[in-house]
């Protein structure tokens, strides 16, 4: 298998594509083994962040142009279009926080996978890219995750031109959080996913559903919807916990129940 998982016992895991010969590509059997990682991880109470990040010289560049010339097929095309949608709505619509951890390039579906994630770091030198116009094949899909995190100008010049952007501007417009020096990014990437593991689980899961959710409410039903999740998640024993423990001056004791 191309996709690698480490386990911490901070409740941090760390999936890896692995596949440098072709950049990491995204191909059908990638996408497969990803969604299902994702799955088990999804599931899996000893993990509480998720850190995605690629072998070898970047990220990801996308699809595999190799395999997408010889589907020929329409179905074959739209299978494998689905099948990389269906990752990113895995990794949105899942229970726990996940992270990009970016070097080199995340072009293409590379980058809608970035934008994909709830949070993502990179190198300083990274380069971000949706340059299907320059092959007669525009990033409609990848357009999808990046546009729900960026301005629209900066968004159609990505697309009308092809060309990549740098990390700082990247930053800049919104697509990725931060980014550091190669010696850096590791420390920087685990500070964040350590301190968000130290959260209440159920909190977490509780949260990143209603952030999602409510997006794309218009605002009188986003704040009916939110009262009620805030609801939900006050009568859990962790919201009581944390309230507690905040007005004795401790450290909570979650339970995630």
């Amino acid at each position: 298998m191309n996709i690698k998982i480490k386990n911490f016992v901070s409740g941090i895991s760390i999936i890896t594509i692995n596949e440098p010969k072709t950049y990491n590509a995204l191909s059908f059997k990638n996408l497969n083994d990803l969604i299902k990682v994702f799955k088990k991880l999804d599931k899996d109470k000893k993990t509480k962040v998720i850190i995605i990040e690629g072998a070898g010289k970047g990220f990801s560049a996308g699809h595999n142009l190799k395999e997408v010339k010889n589907l020929k097929v329409k179905n074959k095309y739209q299978k494998l279009f689905n099948l990389c949608s269906k990752l990113m709505l895995q990794i949105v619509e899942g229970n726990k926080p996940v992270i990009a951890k970016v070097h080199g390039a995340a072009y293409a579906a590379g980058c809608q996978l970035v934008a994909s994630c709830d949070l993502a770091y990179s190198t300083k030198d990274a380069l971000f890219a949706t340059p299907g116009v320059n092959i007669g094949l525009f990033c409609s899909t990848p357009m999808v995750a990046v546009s729900r995190k960026i301005k629209k100008k900066p968004m159609m010049k990505m697309l009308l031109t092809g060309e990549p952007i740098k990390a700082n501007f990247a930053k800049e417009i919104g697509l990725i959080n931060d980014c550091f020096s190669k010696s850096k990014l590791n420390s920087e990437v685990f500070k964040i996913a350590k301190k968000i593991a130290s959260k209440s689980n159920l909190t977490i899961k509780i949260g990143k559903q209603t952030f999602y959710k409510q997006l794309e409410m218009p605002l009188r039903k986003a704040y009916a919807y939110t009262s009620k999740m805030m609801t939900i998640n006050m009568m859990a024993l962790d919201a009581k916990e944390g309230i507690s423990a905040f007005l004795e001056k401790r450290k909570p004791k979650w339970k995630n129940r």
